[in-house]
């Protein structure tokens, strides 16, 4: 799978550039449905203006996949 980066440079909320990164880890994991894999951390783009979380993503998405041959499984 090819990585794609995604830039945000305003909050569509408030208009504010100014945002920190953060993550959840623990019981906010993320984990597939499909079959058992390491969780992964939830990770977030906040903005600093009005508290808004802009975007949510896993690192690895690959890694919600099946293990045996990682393809995609949709419902």
């Amino acid at each position: 799978m090819a990585k794609v980066k995604i830039k945000i440079v305003q909050c569509p909320y408030c208009n504010s550039t100014q945002f920190v990164n953060g993550y959840q880890t623990f019981q906010a994991s993320v984990v597939s449905k499909e079959g058992s894999f390491k969780s992964q951390e939830l990770h977030h783009k906040i903005c600093l203006s009005c508290g808004s979380v802009v975007r949510s993503y896993v690192i690895e998405p690959e890694k919600l996949l099946k293990r045996k041959n990682r393809k995609y499984v949709t419902d």
